[in-house]
């Protein structure tokens, strides 16, 4: 059974050439459980032994093997989807979705929310549109920069393989002494 300790293996297309591509589908749940022996897609038996906070998220590669690799892909589950009607609702929502300490995703000009019944509770409360629907659900927040060890303000930057039109991350801050 192959063991895996690492939320993402760094491998670039040529070394993953010619190998066969096997799959994990998990929820957003699912993608937080650290320890834990799961089957994939293909049916391989693989343990997973990640360290604690880890979260797999869509499109990791977490294992490069001989003959195949090992990439993770995000399980649809069920959400509530919420319409707001301008940018100030938006943000309003999210601040009551996260004072109660729940994930929020955004998916083109919907937040998505667990479908939980808090969730359900508090959208009904503040009297915005909201619908039952399905999704992978890739919470805010939840991304490499904090993984690992490594901050936004280490240094630590992913190359932008994607073209994006971004500017580039500010220079991390640096220490000024100030006299007492």
């Amino acid at each position: 059974m192959l063991l895996i300790t690492e939320t993402h293996v760094h491998v670039d297309g040529p070394t993953l050439a010619g190998k066969q591509r096997d799959t994990l589908c998990l929820t957003w749940e699912e993608r937080r459980w650290t320890r834990k022996r799961v089957t994939t897609t293909d049916g391989r038996e693989v343990a997973l032994a990640l360290p604690t906070g880890s979260l797999l998220h869509p499109g990791d590669i977490v294992a490069v093997e001989a003959e195949w690799y090992l990439e993770i892909e995000g399980k649809s589950e069920p959400v509530l989807a919420v319409t707001p009607r301008d940018r100030n609702e938006a943000i309003r929502i999210a601040f009551d979705v996260g004072n109660r300490h729940f994930p929020l995703a955004i998916a083109g000009d919907e937040l998505l929310v667990p479908d939980d019944t808090a969730m359900t509770q508090l959208l009904t409360r503040l009297g915005v549109a909201w619908k039952r629907s399905a999704a992978v659900f890739a919470p805010l927040g939840a991304d490499h920069s904090n993984e690992h060890g490594h901050s936004p303000l280490d240094g630590h930057v992913h190359p932008d393989l994607g073209g994006s039109d971004a500017a580039p991350p500010p220079d991390p801050p640096t220490a000024t002494s100030h006299p007492v």
